[in-house]
Order: structure tokens, then sequence, then C-alpha cells
């Protein structure tokens, strides 16, 4: 039979609505206000009461809006981080390290990649600035103009970069520069070659400039080669010029380009550390994994992320400064890490 015009039609079950904070103080016996404390400022209500509070909350399913509270108190309870590489394993320490800090303060990490375009960083930290109460620029490719304008819009922290009135985490390079240039002297080199970065990298910059004055205070030669792409396949195209420079050790700009380097001279029959030694810098996740092993100079790369959030949670008042921030502060020294791919100079 034809159903009747008039009749209603079937309709899809209206979704439960959310619970709101109303329903979890009535539930609680308590007042909103008192709920707010409990949720967003642990240890500002009686724990028995906030047990009571948190319990109610659970059953009713409710969860905490971070846009909603910006409202009232300006803060989104969240932090932004731009990075130029994810496949990057540097990254993989510094996301770790900040993932850390930001949890332990009740926040939440974005992160946006720029796939190592200053054009599209730009557009990331447009897009991602008014939803979050601080930046961290990981491994920027901005000009430093720019970034001082982010900075006059919300608290930026820059890693592994200097800019004059920016707040900057760098690590402290001399230890770790020192500590190779004296491995490579006692092994007997003197003729030494840097594999250079990006040409717009500071720190390829800042480095060359440590390994340079370093090696001339030990009566050591050097040079340097590029920019050099920083991935595996830069580190790969550098062998003919490595091997034309007649240096009997190489130090590359990052690990990721050492370890190309050592790629290609063993596919080439070339000897390491037999016709010259490698080094790389910061210890990324499967440096040890090559044959030989890589020597390196490690970065703190997971207590510089650490360390960065909590600099960036200090400018944007949600944390305070206290001595165990500095004493993070003073820790971030580079080490050198011997491994298998240095070794006696040979006779040239």
């Amino acid at each position: 039979m034809a159903a009747d015009a008039t009749e209603p039609r079937p309709t899809r079950a209206r979704a439960r609505a959310a619970a709101t904070i109303y329903d979890v103080a009535k539930l609680a016996g308590v007042n909103p206000s008192t709920v707010s404390r409990a949720l967003t400022q642990p240890g500002r209500v009686n724990a028995g009461t906030e047990a009571r509070i948190r319990e109610a909350a659970a059953q009713l399913k409710y969860r905490t809006n971070p846009m909603a509270r910006a409202l009232p108190t300006g803060r989104t309870k969240t932090l932004g981080l731009l990075i130029a590489d994810i496949t990057n394993p540097v990254i993989f320490g510094i996301v770790r390290g900040a993932e850390q800090a930001a949890g332990e303060f009740g926040y939440t990490l974005v992160f946006a990649e720029s796939q190592e375009s200053g054009e599209r960083e730009a557009r990331s930290a447009e897009r991602i600035l008014p939803a979050v109460d601080a930046l961290v620029l990981g491994t920027t490719r901005l000009p430093d103009e720019q970034i001082r304008e982010l900075a006059e819009v919300k608290p930026v922290v820059v890693l592994n970069r200097e800019i004059q009135g920016v707040s900057t985490v760098t690590p402290n390079l001399e230890p770790g520069i020192d500590q190779a240039l004296a491995h490579l002297e006692m092994l007997g080199h003197t003729s030494l070659v840097f594999l250079a970065g990006p040409a717009e990298s500071w720190m390829s910059r800042r480095r060359w400039d440590a390994l340079r004055t370093g090696a001339e205070a030990r009566g050591m030669t050097i040079a340097s080669i590029g920019p050099v792409e920083p991935t595996i396949d830069g580190g790969r195209g550098a062998l003919a010029r490595v091997i034309a420079s007649r240096a009997t050790a190489i130090i590359a700009y990052n690990d990721i380009m050492a370890i190309g380097l050592l790629r290609a001279a063993g596919e080439h029959g070339v000897l390491v550390p037999g016709v010259f030694s490698i080094l790389g810098f910061d210890d990324i996740f499967g440096s040890d994994f090559t044959s030989p092993a890589l020597t390196t100079v490690r970065s703190p790369l997971a207590a510089a992320g650490r360390y960065a959030v909590r600099k960036a949670l200090e400018l944007a008042g949600a944390v305070e400064a206290d001595d165990a921030a500095a004493v993070e502060a003073a820790t971030l020294e580079t080490e050198l890490v011997i491994r298998g791919s240095t070794g006696p100079a040979r006779a040239v």
C-alpha cells in the first residue's frame, strides 16, 4: 500500500548534543567556575572536589574547547612549530623534545612543514599564528626581517640561528668542534675539507667559521666545498671534488651529507677511513648504522626542542622563568662521538 503523503518520513537520529561545563557542574554539584578551575588549573580546588568533577566530566564525555577558553583568557594552550623538512632525521629529536615540554605544561603542539621553501613557510606562519600562543621556528628558511615581523605579532623562538631582537636557542658549537679537531690532529690529519650546507643556512656558516678558526689555531689547512644540498644525494655528488682536494679528512655540514659521501666512496672502491676520514654533525638516528659507523659531532636536539618550547611559554606569559630552565639552557653543548669513519691520515 502506498504511504500516506502526510505521514512523516523517517529521519536520522539527531546527534546527541555535546556536554557543556554547566552539565558537568550540575552532575558534580558545584559551580561552573569550579569546574573550569579544576579542569584547566589542576590543584586549584580541593582534591576530592576535583576528583568528583573529573569523574562527572568523564561520565558525560565532556571535552574542553581551547578556542572557547581563549576568549576570556587570551590563550589557546596551543603552540606552533614550523620545520623545513619533516623527512630530515634532525627534526625527530627537536619535535620529540618540543612535544615533551608542551605536554608538561598542558599545551598542544601543532606543526607545519615548509619543504625547504621560505615562501611556503611564510604562508604557514600566517595561517597558524592567530590560533597559537607562541611560535617556534625549528629549521627556518625565512629572512631575518620577516621573522622579526612575526615576533611583533606573537612570541617567537628560533632554533639553530641567531637573529638580533628575537629569542633564539642555539647549541654551543665550540666544545664539539674543538674535540673533533683534536681527534683529527691526534690521527695525523693536517689537510681538511668542509662540505658546506645551503648558502642561506646560518648554521652552516657558523660551523664553517668555528672549524676554520679552530683548524688555523692548530696549524691545519681547511677548505670549503659547496654549497652542497643537505641530502644523501648532495653528499654523494661531492665525491669527485673531495677526491680532487686531496684532503685526508672531510667534515660534512650534517650527518645525511656525510652518509651520502660514505656510500659514494664505497660504491667507487674508495676506502674510508683509509683514503680519507669522514665526520658529520648532529648524531642523527641511524648514523651508527653505516659501515663504517659515522664519527659525528652530536647536537642536543631533544634538549634544544624542550628549551625552545619552555622559552616560548615564558615569552607568552604562560610559565615563569626558573633556575631549572637556566640550567637546561647551559647544557646545550655539542660533543664528539667517535666511531669507525675516522682513522689515521694517509701519507701524502
